[in-house]
């Protein structure tokens, strides 16, 4: 979503009780702060943290906490920090402030970060621990639940002021929360101590997050506009919602609060306490104009698939735990007990770094193994090929995978079973056919026999392709899914309209088409797809279902 250009650009509806002059400052990383950061990525240093209020659940025992503590941690490399409840918050503090200070304004930047959190409690109400997430920055819980991992205080984004009078959350991209409970305490300001802020938009994930008090999904705290461009929610449990400027959000397999606000399209599949459908009644604007109301709620969500999450078990083991597809479902999967899945471990699984080669890569999938992208920039010059049954490629903090030489990065072969979450993948500067592929183009009325189960889905999860921004980009196309029984849950698909200079325009960033689905029985929960040269999306399978968030006309 590119910046407002002209006066014609519609409102958006806002809360009335906007609070101006709680601006953050951009600071420049200081010498003090990286050696803080040093020190904060060294397992078990500090001291100890001080008490805090029990859980709404509280963590599993005091045996997984300690085992947790003295997991060793595995060789995710020098852009994942892990931290422990044994650690000061003050060092915490330090850490993770010296991550958001490079990365708030670096929007098309190559650093990538995971910051994990080991069960236990971080921060107290009189001491919270606050911190703001920017670009490519990752922050989960390694908890089984998200009620083993608690920090006091927020994790928070706030707007980008690109000038004073001009603080918006439009553009605030790439990014993700996930696997752990806040309980909100704390704030800079009266205005900040109203909850935790997430104004983010596409590519921003929330998932498996459990929040005890106030959520607000745009920033009232700064100077106008305070637009925000949309955003996803799911398997999480919320207080109150504070949605304001959001133009479209989805939001699934929930149970929140309340939901007040919204502008364009608000969709609730699965929602406990979700409001009731609203679109036929009109909402009145401040100046007098109305919209449409705006929101869409389905009792119930017809296909989901949580993304796999990585959690430290009873004896302090790195886990994968891939959770199970449900149908027809509504609520989180974890309020009751833990989540239904299949737990990996993580010997399973090749940790791969931007430095290894495809054929390395290519060589452990082919040997069985699943994959961990750890986080970083991938150049890929040939195709990264899944072709076994059951694979899970998870990638940690964004990581981004970029076409070179006109590939197609990411290729999955007609079998079952497939998962594909938290990446991105970039088109390179020749054009690509396409940067990814789900199964073989055949012909009409052609059966996909034995390469899919719709109890089994390939899912692709958090997946982000773009088209220039950060270079320029080529690719004629961006996901082709061909198989069948496909679910795609919150896809961004992003032929850029604005970035690092020369890196886009109408005959620079070329593509034609940002999503074609050929396979029967394709389901799409949350789907974004922009500006594009002929259409966004072409699907042309029979049975498709999408519960979506969509931003575009489809063919």
């Amino acid at each position: 979503m590119s910046l407002p250009h002209s006066s014609s650009r519609p409102k958006e509806t806002s809360v009335s009780h906007r609070a101006p002059g709680c601006s953050w400052l951009v600071r420049r990383l200081s010498a003090a702060v990286a050696v803080a950061l040093a020190i904060a990525c060294t397992t078990g240093a500090g001291g100890v943290a001080s008490a805090a209020p029990a859980l709404t659940t509280p963590p599993r025992s005091l045996a997984v906490a300690a085992a947790a503590t003295s997991a060793a941690a595995p060789a995710f490399g020098p852009n994942v920090t892990i931290f422990d409840p044994s650690m000061a918050t003050s060092q915490i503090q330090a850490a993770v402030d010296a991550i958001s200070t490079q990365q708030i304004d670096n929007e098309m930047g190559t650093q990538r970060y995971s910051l994990l959190f080991k069960p236990g409690i971080y921060g107290t109400p009189a001491a919270p621990l606050k911190f703001q997430v920017g670009y490519y920055t990752e922050v989960a819980g390694l908890g089984q639940n998200p009620t083993d991992v608690t920090i006091n205080g927020s994790v928070d984004v706030y707007n980008r002021c690109i000038t004073v009078n001009n603080c918006i959350a439009l553009n605030n991209f790439w990014r993700s929360l996930s696997n752990l409970t806040v309980t909100v305490a704390g704030g800079t300001t009266d205005c900040r101590r109203t909850g935790m802020f997430w104004a983010a938009s596409q590519a921003s994930p929330m998932r498996r997050v459990n929040i005890n008090g106030n959520l607000t999904l745009m920033d009232y705290c700064t100077n106008g506009p305070q637009w925000a461009s949309g955003g996803f929610m799911a398997d999480s449990r919320t207080g109150n919602v504070v949605n304001g400027s959001q133009q479209q959000y989805l939001v699934r397999n929930s149970t929140i609060g309340s939901w007040s606000n919204g502008v364009w399209n608000q969709v609730f599949t699965g929602v406990q306490g979700a409001p009731a459908t609203n679109f036929s009644i009109p909402q009145q604007n401040a100046d007098g104009t109305t919209t449409p109301g705006t929101y869409t709620t389905l009792p119930t969500n017809p296909l989901s698939r949580e993304r796999p999450y990585l959690f430290i078990d009873s004896a302090g083991n790195y886990d994968v735990l891939v959770p199970s597809a449900r149908t027809d479902s509504a609520g989180t999967t974890w309020q009751n007990g833990p989540t239904p899945g299949t737990t990996l471990p993580l010997s399973s699984f090749y940790l791969a770094k931007p430095s290894d080669s495809v054929a390395t890569i290519n060589g452990q999938l082919g040997q069985g193994k699943n994959l961990i992208l750890t986080p970083g920039v991938y150049d890929v010059g040939e195709t990264i090929a899944i072709t076994r049954p059951d694979t899970v490629v998870l990638g940690l903090g964004l990581a981004t995978l970029t076409a070179v030489g006109g590939a197609v990065p990411l290729s999955v072969a007609d079998v079952e079973g497939v998962i594909v979450a938290g990446i991105t993948i970039d088109a390179g500067t020749v054009n690509s056919p396409a940067l990814m592929t789900v199964g073989q183009q055949r012909a009409a009325g052609t059966a996909c026999t034995g390469c899919s189960d719709p109890s089994d889905p390939t899912t692709l999860s958090d997946v982000f392709f773009r088209i220039g921004g950060p270079h320029v980009g080529k690719a004629t196309l961006g996901l082709v899914v061909n198989s069948d029984n496909v679910l795609m849950d919150d896809i961004w698909s992003w032929r850029a309209d604005h970035g690092v200079a020369g890196s886009f325009g109408w005959t620079i960033n070329t593509s034609d088409t940002g999503l074609v689905v050929h396979g029967n029985n394709v389901t799409a929960t949350g789907l974004f797809v922009e500006h594009y040269k002929k259409y966004n999306v072409i699907w042309d399978g029979e049975n498709g279902k999408t519960t979506p968030a969509t931003r575009s006309p489809t063919r």
